[in-house]
């Protein structure tokens, strides 16, 4: 007991930093918290693939959730988010839809994030309708699992929206946990589970990116990504 006080007195003149202060000091490269050594997710390589909430809009990419993640874990980031971007649809403005550019994603990856259907449900007349969504969304699901056949492939769904019920965000919501799920991918329904709250002005006042009249109801600012992180983080590391 008394080499117990001993050793006790001593770490407390010496101010060595416990195991948790360890892991909470700032990490340069990642403006974030250093990872735990031991973390088996430690040099894995993520690819995410998104849309706007992928690429920030307006703000860095290095102030969202899943940019967070990759550096509190030490994983190697890669972000193919592109403002504007559609799951299903391609044009001349927003460039390829992401059943087609996924491709330009690294060879080797092993996780793989994909964030998107936001813009898929305001353009699903310019797509062909749903039925032509779902069929390239499948495209999308088995392209990734052909392409990362040992990664491990994830889907976020787009927040809610106003009069979300019977919209089309819900039914492309609903199309990416039916066609997803039909291939055994994990998705997130960021519509319904997400604790983001787009359609109350004073939440987006302080969660969201700044706007004219507070109409932004898709991109978070470092605040809101804090707030997400959490969540999405329980999710990834659940399966």
């Amino acid at each position: 007991m008394k080499k117990l006080f001993l050793s006790v007195a001593l770490i407390c003149a010496l101010n060595i930093p416990s195991r948790a202060q360890l892991c909470a000091q700032p990490c340069p490269q990642h403006n974030t918290v250093c990872p735990m050594a031991t973390s088996a997710l430690q040099g894995k390589r993520i690819g995410v693939l998104g849309d706007s909430y992928v690429r920030n809009h307006m703000q860095p990419y290095q102030h969202t959730w899943h940019y967070k993640f990759a550096a509190k874990y030490g994983m190697t980031y890669f972000n193919h988010g592109r403002n504007g971007s559609s799951i299903a649809y391609t044009s001349p403005r927003w460039g390829q839809a992401m059943y087609i550019r996924y491709k330009e994603m690294p060879d080797s990856l092993d996780y793989v994030v994909v964030i998107a259907g936001h813009n898929d449900s305001n353009k699903l007349d310019s797509i062909g309708g749903l039925d032509i969504f779902k069929s390239r969304l499948s495209e999308l699901c088995m392209g990734l699992i052909r392409r990362y056949p040992e990664g491990r492939i994830y889907f976020f769904t787009p927040w809610t929206c106003h009069n979300f019920i019977g919209s089309p965000r819900q039914q492309v919501v609903d199309a990416m946990l039916e066609v997803c799920g039909s291939y055994g991918i994990p998705v997130f329904d960021a519509a319904r589970r997400s604790g983001i709250y787009v359609t109350d002005e004073e939440f987006r006042r302080r969660y969201f990116q700044p706007s004219q009249g507070l109409t932004d109801t898709a991109h978070l600012n470092a605040e809101g990504h804090d707030r997400f992180l959490p969540i999405a983080e329980a999710f990834l590391l659940q399966h």
